[in-house]
């Protein structure tokens, strides 16, 4: 059975003294990571928590968190990991939502008031691990609720998507499937761990016996001081990440040639961005993941990426997962052909069982076994999948279909450029026009990423607004741009700044 008990047990079983997790000058191999991990399962059981009951976490990353991520489901718990830059509310919302019974917490989080038992961590954690007994796994069955991740809530309300052990560990194996995991690898953890991207490449890891190199919040120059350091070989990152790295290694250059697998998802991406990439990094293959936090996120997969950086096919998001199922259908639920856009449904051993207590939401999303991504794309005749926008994200401008992710691209391709939001905005006259906020790494008019954008795509698509912003734009603890944030003050009836025509 897939369950959460099986990567840790092969790793005890075939590389015990190897070194599981390298994180702020604690080292430990795998017998003592074993070890922890059965401990805090008898901590649980000793503060009085049944199969079932819900574990929650809220902090950085940490070695704790780690032991969090395997011990918690293996014991027969349920693990609720909590984004730490939530509002009060938010984490109140969703703590009450999950009926968590217990909390770890790195920090004195005001949305953690009203749980009853809030442990601290680092102290309180190590207490309860040295005072507890070495627990013997609970043996959940493979379909069993294993954890709960909240969706970001960039587009509305966070909903927990319950995730079974079989849905992860499948996802896992998705992902072995395509790069090679062994007992060399060192996995950089770099995106927040509250995240499913998170458990996905620890779990590979662990299964094969390798390394986690942790860092507790992503800072680009401690991320390549890591990767020098610690000889990092497999990484994911988000897009803002990617690119903050590529512009600090291109800047002061570290050794980086042990990094040899270098993963971006959660959010588009830029050529731009792709190609300062491998100019910094040149010696790592790139691979482009793409999912959602209720395919736990692994969907389709572009391996060798850097090969295509220069062809139509740098566009794609890959192909599906080993054990994957894509289709792409009209309104009506009917498949469509290669390269006419549809909604995107996705089946596999790693979508989620539903959303916790919400049937009316599962049922919005849930085709039988099949799960309606709320992405629109089309495949081509090699089934290469094509993202051209969130569903909700499609700007509708006197009856012309037009996608953000076409629009963000072209702005994108301008070396001032260094992130961009696109979304619609109410036009009297078209009902929707196509608004952009632009963060600009140096002196650029929006005159001027106009008539960029005039050489690149149709004139309809053209941004008729654009804001410059001389920061980084808003992002969620993920590092996904919050457009949102950027598009509701619109709507609400803002006025808007009309660039030059």
């Amino acid at each position: 059975m897939y369950t959460f008990a099986l990567p840790l047990e092969r790793a005890l079983a075939t590389a015990p003294g190897s070194c599981a997790v390298v994180c702020q000058g604690n080292r430990r191999t795998y017998a003592e990571l074993g070890s922890r991990c059965l401990r805090l399962a008898g901590g649980l059981r000793a503060l009085g928590l049944a199969p079932g009951d819900r574990v929650g976490v809220i902090g950085l990353n940490s070695d704790r968190y780690l032991e969090l991520y395997l011990g918690v489901p293996a014991a027969g718990f349920v693990l609720v990991p909590v984004n730490s830059r939530l509002a009060a509310a938010e984490m109140r919302a969703i703590l009450a939502d999950a009926g968590v019974s217990v909390l770890f917490a790195d920090a004195d989080y005001p949305g953690a008031a009203d749980v009853k038992q809030v442990l601290a961590m680092p102290g309180d954690y190590e207490d309860l691990i040295t005072a507890a007994d070495e627990a013997g796994q609970a043996r959940p069955a493979e379909n069993d609720l294993a954890a709960l991740f909240y969706t970001s809530g960039t587009t509305g309300a966070a909903k927990g998507a319950m995730h079974t052990h079989r849905t992860l560990v499948a996802s896992a194996l998705h992902f072995m499937a395509t790069w090679p995991f062994d007992r060399q690898t060192r996995w950089l953890v770099a995106s927040p761990m509250f995240h499913t991207g998170g458990i996905i490449g620890t779990l590979a890891t662990v299964w094969a016996g390798g390394t986690h190199v942790i860092m507790p919040r992503f800072d680009p120059d401690l991320a390549l001081d890591l990767i020098e350091r610690e000889a990092v070989t497999h990484t994911l990152l988000v897009p803002t990440m990617l690119a903050a790295a590529a512009g600090a290694q291109l800047a002061h250059p570290r050794d980086v040639g042990s990094l040899r697998y270098l993963s971006h998802g959660a959010s588009p991406i830029s050529a731009e961005t792709l190609n300062r990439a491998r100019r910094a990094f040149p010696g790592a293959e790139l691979l482009h993941v793409y999912g959602t936090t209720e395919a736990t996120p692994i969907t389709t997969l572009l391996p060798h990426e850097e090969l295509v950086l220069d062809t139509p096919r740098v566009r794609s998001c890959g192909q599906p997962a080993t054990g994957v199922e894509v289709r792409i259908v009209d309104d009506e639920g009917k498949s469509v052909p290669p390269g006419t856009v549809g909604d995107i449904l996705v089946r596999s051993a790693s979508v989620m069982a539903g959303y916790w207590r919400n049937p009316e939401a599962t049922a919005e999303v849930m085709r039988g076994d099949w799960y309606l991504t709320g992405d629109l794309g089309y495949r081509d005749d090699e089934t290469y999948l094509y993202l051209v926008d969130r569903a909700k994200d499609m700007i509708v401008s006197g009856g012309e279909n037009i996608y953000s992710t076409e629009v963000e691209d072209a702005l994108g391709s301008h070396p001032a450029a260094e992130e961009v939001a696109v979304f619609g905005v109410p036009d009297p006259r078209w009902g929707e026009s196509v608004y952009a906020v632009v963060y600009a790494a140096q002196p650029v008019t929006p005159d001027e990423l106009v008539a960029h954008c005039r050489q690149r795509i149709a004139g309809f698509k053209v941004p008729r607004h654009i804001e410059l912003h001389s920061e980084p734009l808003p992002k969620s603890a993920a590092g996904k741009i919050l457009k949102r944030e950027l598009r509701d003050p619109h709507w609400a009836g803002q006025q808007v700044f009309v660039a030059g025509s």
